[in-house]
């Protein structure tokens, strides 16, 4: 039984689990164009560069008007523009369930379909999950720390509560330790605007529960349904029967 869950896993499930089984269980690849991703990959890959000083000169000319627009668009943002701390490594964080947890989390009904939640039901004994990601970069301003997701396309329709969110809060939480203020801060490219989420006991509280709670349900899910409404632009979909 796998035990270790990225936040794309994680979403995946939340979307699909039929197509999580397929991608994650079975491991079946299916071809897909890389193309939609690459404007996003050259972006991602310049801000690293450009954090770590690395000389872009050569980069920043193969760029399309689009693509430039995009990057000068990121560099006057203010937050990119903190004090650097590390950029484009990975972080995890180990979360164990009780029997005395409740799996009832606070914001499942918004994210996923009611049987979902029927699901959650089974299996509540203790478990550990590891869960983890690769973070764009984290900046501070004296001990405000930021953690910095660049987005060229759309931010996640529920930020604060998204697997991303909570998973790279709760392991800069750890891996920081002593600081004055931790934000997430989703730079929206696309929209030219930024979402903040503000870090707080209460919400590591509401993250941990969630998190263990979808874990728990992914885990202890034998029948992987599927969810009609993605069907028609799944790359699973020859491979599915509903």
């Amino acid at each position: 039984m796998n035990t270790n869950f990225s936040p794309n896993m994680i979403k995946t499930y939340q979307s699909c689990p039929r197509k999580y089984y397929f991608q994650y269980v079975e491991n079946i690849n299916v071809p897909k164009s890389l193309l939609p991703f690459e404007k996003g990959k050259k972006i991602h890959a310049l801000a690293n560069y450009y954090l770590q000083k690395i000389k872009i000169d050569r980069i920043e000319t193969a760029l399309t008007p689009q693509e430039r627009e995009i990057w000068e668009l990121l560099k006057a943002n203010p937050f990119y523009n903190m004090d650097y701390l590390k950029s484009e490594f990975t972080l995890n964080i180990s979360l164990t369930s009780h029997p005395t947890l409740s799996h009832t989390a606070y914001s499942l009904t918004q994210l996923v379909p009611r049987w979902f939640e029927l699901v959650s039901q089974k299996g509540r004994g203790k478990n550990s999950y590891w869960l983890g990601g690769r973070l764009d970069a984290i900046v501070h301003q004296n001990d405000d720390y930021y953690i910095l997701d660049y987005k060229t396309g759309s931010i996640p329709k529920n930020p604060e509560f998204d697997p991303q969110t909570m998973i790279y809060l709760l392991c800069a939480n750890r891996y920081l330790k002593d600081y004055h203020s931790l934000s997430f801060v989703y730079i929206d490219l696309k929209n030219k605007q930024n979402y903040v989420v503000q870090f707080n006991e209460q919400l590591k509280e509401q993250y941990e529960k969630e998190l263990i709670n979808i874990c728990s349900v992914i885990c202890t899910d034998t029948v992987y349904h599927g969810n009609t409404a993605s069907c028609r632009y799944c790359e699973y979909n020859k491979h599915c029967i509903l």
